[in-house]
């Protein structure tokens, strides 16, 4: 059974940067997983667009995305293989059901939160491309990240009777 969070507010509009910060990831964490419970294992494999872009898909990334920043970048883990040799990987549909995804995904975010907890937002770590990157950067791009893939999701699930709406 899937463990949906409720639908969580935004941080007030004087919250310290920080707070904001980390105020907006958890809300948009709990907005994909929200969207993507909403349909069944089987529509969340359906390809609904030309490219290889699932519910399944999308959460599958996330929890890449988790890893690679919080994981890789800051805690300095290896970087897998596959990330260099195929990197679409990350977006085909596998073997797992939706609800190992999800729970894989609640998972590496409370990773990554324990990993930014014991960081000040201008702690650095390498990023084989790009460099030397702060917390503070990794955080904005996380919010980017997971509005661009909610938004994704927003009309994946409605596509396939999941509902509408922004949560």
């Amino acid at each position: 059974m899937i463990d949906v969070p409720a639908a969580l507010p935004a941080p007030a509009g004087t919250a310290a940067e920080r707070t904001a910060l980390e105020g907006f990831l958890e809300q948009y964490r709990a907005i994909v997983v929200r969207k993507a419970a909403a349909v069944s294992d089987d529509r969340a494999r359906r390809r609904l667009v030309d490219s290889e872009t699932t519910v399944i898909g999308l959460v599958r990334h996330l929890i890449w995305v988790e890893r690679a920043w919080f994981g890789e970048v800051l805690s300095g883990d290896p970087r897998p293989e596959w990330r260099d040799r195929d990197p679409d990987w990350q977006f085909r549909v596998g073997g797992e059901t939706l609800e190992e995804l999800i729970t894989e995904y609640q998972a590496v975010c409370e990773q990554s939160r324990q990993v930014a907890a014991g960081l000040s937002l201008d702690a650095t770590g390498q990023h084989p491309r790009m460099g030397t990157m702060s917390l503070r950067w990794i955080y904005l791009h996380m919010l980017e990240e997971l509005a661009r893939h909610a938004g994704h999701l927003d009309i994946l699930v409605e596509q396939l009777g999941g509902g509408a709406g922004f949560d």
